[in-house]
C-alpha cells in the first residue's frame, strides 16, 4: 500500500506499520510468535480470543501532555491490559499542566495504526513511549500487531530491549 500525504504529514497505512514491526523483530532475532484471530481491538475481548489473562496484554494509549501553554508532547502509555493509565502519574512525570487522551486522528497519525491496533512501539519521533514496569516484567506479553486480526507474543524483556521505553509507574487498578 502506498504512503500518501495528508495536510503535510506522511500518513502510514497499518500494513506499513505491521511490516516495519515484523522487520524489526526479524532483524533483531527476537523470539516471537504471531497469532491469527477474529478481528478485535478491545484488550479484554482479544485476550479471550488469544486465550490468556488480560494482565498479559499490553494496553497502548496515546496521550496528549500539555507541559505549559506553548508545549504539548505526545506519549504512548503502555500498561498491563487489566489496568488503566494513571493520568495523574503521567502528569507528575512530565510536570505537566494537563494530561488527557489524544484525539483519534492525532493518535492514528503518531501511532501509525488505527485504535485497537496501536503497538507498544513508536515509529514516530514525536511519540515518546512510557511503559509501566509491570509490562516489561512479563514473561509473556501479547498485543495486536498493528492489525485487528493478528497479534504478537514476545517476552517483556525483549520488548524493553527493542522498544527502549521510558520505564515509569503509570498503571493504576482498573476502575470498577
Amino acid at each position: 500500500m502506498p504512503e500518501h500525504t495528508d495536510g503535510g504529514h506522511r500518513a502510514h497505512s497499518a500494513y506499513d506499520t505491521y511490516e516495519r514491526l515484523i522487520s524489526l523483530l526479524e532483524s533483531s532475532r527476537v523470539d516471537h510468535r504471531l497469532i491469527d484471530h477474529e478481528p478485535e481491538g478491545s484488550t479484554e475481548a482479544v485476550s479471550a480470543l488469544r486465550g490468556h489473562p488480560a494482565s498479559e496484554a499490553a494496553k497502548c494509549l496515546v496521550l496528549r501532555v500539555k507541559v505549559d501553554r506553548r508545549t504539548t508532547r505526545h506519549v504512548l502509555a503502555v500498561v498491563p491490559g487489566d489496568r488503566r493509565v494513571d493520568l495523574d502519574a503521567v502528569r507528575a512525570l512530565f510536570d505537566a499542566r494537563y494530561v488527557g487522551f489524544s484525539d483519534a486522528e492525532t493518535a492514528e497519525r503518531l501511532a501509525r495504526a488505527v485504535p485497537g491496533t496501536v503497538l507498544p512501539f513508536s515509529f514516530d519521533p514525536g511519540l515518546e513511549v512510557v511503559a509501566d514496569p509491570d509490562v516489561v516484567a512479563r514473561p509473556r506479553l501479547y498485543f495486536n500487531a498493528a492489525r485487528l486480526d493478528r497479534s504478537l507474543l514476545l517476552s517483556g524483556a525483549d520488548y524493553e530491549r527493542l522498544a527502549k521505553p521510558r520505564i515509569e509507574r503509570i498503571a493504576a487498578p482498573a476502575q470498577v
